[in-house]
């Protein structure tokens, strides 16, 4: 059955124009039926620009206000209730919708997600996961920045879920986790990154395999397939490696504009370059989605494009279909005795309920 997503429509730097045609491009393609949750007399000029609907599977859900990038994250989603963003999660919350995107303030997303779609029975933190390009696949990251302050309970609890991640999207059988360090010898590191290393070697998982400490440039080379760490330290990863992408296709560009040569020579190599170009774009994927809210919730970059909107939204039908909360809910069970002795370590403490508090009160996208 055809899934429904609920899409923020005026979440985006350039909404609602970006958001209805990505939602357009995704209802032609018969993958997805899209709820365009925003401003009706704006989202429906709109759609009025581009020829209207036309038969497709998308309706407009009309929303009185709009949680911008200023806005303070947990209290956006408490006081405007009739707000895009928010509307957009209810309606998974209240089984009108299977998904919800938002290229809005990820902040408030992640609010939304405790807030509304609640956490999953067991999973005391949820993260952000981002698929990077490797060598010979793809390999899942995460935190991407939900969570700035972890314990080795919350790191834990990331491999599991992003074992569970891989294994559902990327078809790996047995994921290999790594816990992203500054080195590969066991001394390296920091207090988290040593008890969470201890706990993952010292519980061996039947859903994963870990491999141990992994450094930043493992990330790209194929030998790991999913990568552990805080939010912090995978959002300044996240940022690193864009920033690194577009200059060296910068660098490539102005050699290639060196001499009439290299010039000619370049034009035989377009269809490599192009190849490369999308393996390395963000728009590929769409978005990143939330793990461990009971819902599947993506989360775009504020300034993403017709075809970031277009992708993240059969991206978050493929996730309904996958039955990724689920999936997640069950393997956090599976792994009780791990997540029981990362619980009993020095420092834990019971974790707020879903709603009571935000990590990594983090805005924009």
């Amino acid at each position: 059955m055809i899934k429904t997503v609920a899409l923020d429509a005026m979440g985006g730097d350039n909404a609602p124009g970006v958001e209805v045609v990505g939602a357009l491009d995704a209802a032609r393609t018969g993958e997805v039926r899209v709820i365009l949750v925003g401003d009706a007399p704006r989202v429906e000029a709109e759609l009025s620009r581009h020829g209207g609907a036309g038969g497709l599977p998308l309706e407009v859900r009309h929303a009185s206000q709009v949680i911008t990038m200023e806005d303070h994250p947990s209290k956006a989603v408490r006081r405007k209730t009739d707000a895009s963003m928010r509307v957009a999660n209810n309606l998974v919350r209240d089984g009108d919708a299977d998904a919800v995107v938002s290229a809005g303030n990820s902040g408030a997303m992640m609010a939304s997600g405790l807030f509304v779609l609640k956490r999953l029975k067991g999973v005391d933190r949820p993260a952000i996961v981002t698929t990077f390009p490797t060598r010979d696949g793809q390999a899942a990251l995460l935190d991407m920045g939900a969570n700035v302050d972890c314990r080795p309970l919350h790191l834990v609890q990331f491999a599991i879920m992003g074992a569970t991640f891989a294994r559902l999207v990327h078809g790996k059988q047995s994921p290999v986790v790594g816990v992203l360090s500054n080195g590969a010898e066991e001394h390296k590191g920091t207090d988290l990154t040593r008890d969470t290393h201890h706990l993952l070697r010292e519980h061996p998982s039947e859903d994963f395999r870990y491999l141990g400490y992994v450094e930043g440039r493992d990330i790209f080379s194929g030998r790991v397939d999913v990568v552990v760490c805080d939010g912090f330290t995978g959002n300044l990863v996240l940022k690193v490696t864009e920033g690194a992408a577009e200059t060296l296709v910068g660098f490539i560009k102005d050699a290639i504009r060196d001499s009439l040569l290299s010039r000619v020579f370049a034009l035989g190599l377009v269809p490599a370059f192009r190849r490369v170009k999308a393996r390395m774009d963000y728009a590929e994927q769409g978005g990143a989605p939330l793990l461990g809210v009971d819902g599947v919730s993506v989360i775009c970059h504020g300034g993403s494009n017709v075809r970031a909107i277009r992708n993240a939204l059969i991206g978050a039908a493929r996730l309904a279909d996958f039955d990724l909360s689920g999936a997640i809910r069950d393997a956090v069970h599976r792994h009780g005795d791990l997540v029981a002795a990362a619980k009993g370590r020095p420092g834990e403490e019971p974790q707020p309920e879903a709603g009571e508090a935000v990590a990594g009160e983090n805005r924009g996208g």
